[in-house]
């Protein structure tokens, strides 16, 4: 093992563990004073509650032995076999390091979706739900991609989690946006953000953490590790000034959130192609996603679903752009690992994919919406009328995040 490489994968598990918290302000910011602690809430459990499942059989189902390239078998369940000797998908790591990096992206996932309900779902339906779709959704497409799935073996390329996490939880988050509902005061009333200096924070937080969400995904502190690190600062860069650009075109003014969204539109759109492409393609892949994720946000009000913190505009769209742009931009001079994408002469690359993430996709969506149906035969999955005018700081957790 290289002691230089399990020093960098710890800092990276770190900063990727920090963006979760990054989230949660970010997300928590941009949500009225009096649902602030509710998204600090759900995004804390969502650590907890995944940790806990990783341990007894969530990283057994992504990364134990392939069943049909579905799903992970049991091998590692309960962390058996899973100690400080090298394991069988990072031999430079402790297997117990690499478990721990990939237990943080299985926590962030679902942290992901809570901007689509944020407002008005309850708690306990947040938890069942979270429970159930990372068992059903978030672990067998992690496997597919990642575990040695059918994606994984037949070529499709996903350096760090486009398809796996940015993709995949915001089709989930548009499920739910359908499921669940609208606010009750959406969409005829304004709703704004109560404090946009804690979401940007929290954008800086995560643009800091992406460092070691991409660079961590090489697994080694070398070229390839270098190449992410640099090229997640470009379309970060790119997007910020490309959503200001048109931003301030349509609207006549650059926002501050403005700002905060294109650099996160950025830093999803690098996320699958980081390990993969140079950086003046990442500069184009920057520039791209921060004007269409500008203009994804519209699709709310065109589909009329309430999706409150635009979840499916900047991930889905944003991730969605990154891993087609990989199939166009990937080349094997950056990383001899992967492929050659359309514009250095291989088409099927693209063509893969296109149709991985459309399965994904598909299935995300499906699976998602039946899990919340299946919870609403037990219960509704919004907060009453009363509980959502007062928030759902005192109306579920008793507090206020502001006295």
């Amino acid at each position: 093992m290289n002691s230089a490489d399990i020093v960098f994968m710890f800092v990276s598990t770190s900063f990727v563990m920090f963006m979760i918290m990054g989230l949660a302000l970010f997300y928590g910011g941009l949500v009225r004073a009096k649902n602030l602690l509710s998204l600090l809430a759900q995004c804390t459990v969502c650590i907890a509650m995944v940790t806990i499942m990783w341990i007894v059989y969530g990283y057994s189902l992504v990364f134990g032995g392939d069943v049909s390239g579905l799903i992970g078998n049991l091998d590692f369940a309960f962390l058996k076999n899973v100690g400080q000797e090298a394991g069988p998908h990072a031999d430079n790591i402790p297997h117990i390091l690499f478990c721990m990096f990939q237990l943080m992206f299985a926590a962030i996932t679902p942290a992901l979706i809570t901007g689509a309900f944020a407002e008005r779902i309850k708690f306990t339906v947040f938890l069942a739900f979270t429970f159930l779709w990372t068992t059903f959704v978030y672990f067998p497409v992690a496997h597919w991609v990642w575990g040695g799935g059918w994606i994984g073996t037949h070529g499709g390329l996903d350096f760090a989690g486009g398809t796996v996490i940015h993709i995949n939880s915001a089709v989930a988050a548009l499920a739910a946006a359908f499921a669940i509902g609208p606010r009750k005061d959406w969409p005829h009333e304004q709703i704004k953000p109560h404090n946009l200096g804690i979401t940007f924070l929290g954008a800086g937080i995560l643009w800091l953490g992406w460092f070691g969400f991409n660079s961590g995904s090489a697994l080694a502190a070398d070229g390839t590790a270098m190449n992410a690190f640099f090229v997640t600062q470009i379309a970060a860069s790119a997007a910020a000034l490309s959503w200001m650009a048109v931003e301030w075109k349509v609207h006549g003014k650059p926002t501050v959130l403005g700002l905060a969204s294109g650099a996160v539109a950025g830093l999803v759109a690098i996320t699958p192609a980081s390990g993969f492409v140079s950086a003046f393609p990442a500069l184009l892949i920057g520039f791209v996603a921060g004007a269409i994720c500008f203009y994804a946000v519209s699709l709310k009000m065109r589909f009329n679903y309430d999706d409150s913190l635009d979840v499916v505009a900047i991930h889905g769209i944003g991730g969605l752009w990154g891993a087609l742009a990989t199939g166009l931009f990937a080349s094997t001079a950056v990383n001899p690992g992967g492929a050659d994408g359309l514009f250095f002469g291989n088409p099927s690359l693209f063509l893969i994919q296109l149709a991985d993430n459309a399965v994904v996709i598909v299935y995300s969506f499906l699976i998602s919406f039946l899990i919340l149906k299946l919870i609403s035969i037990f219960t509704g999955l919004k907060v009453s009328p009363d509980e959502e005018n007062a928030g759902l700081d005192i109306s579920l957790h008793g507090e206020r995040a502001y006295n």
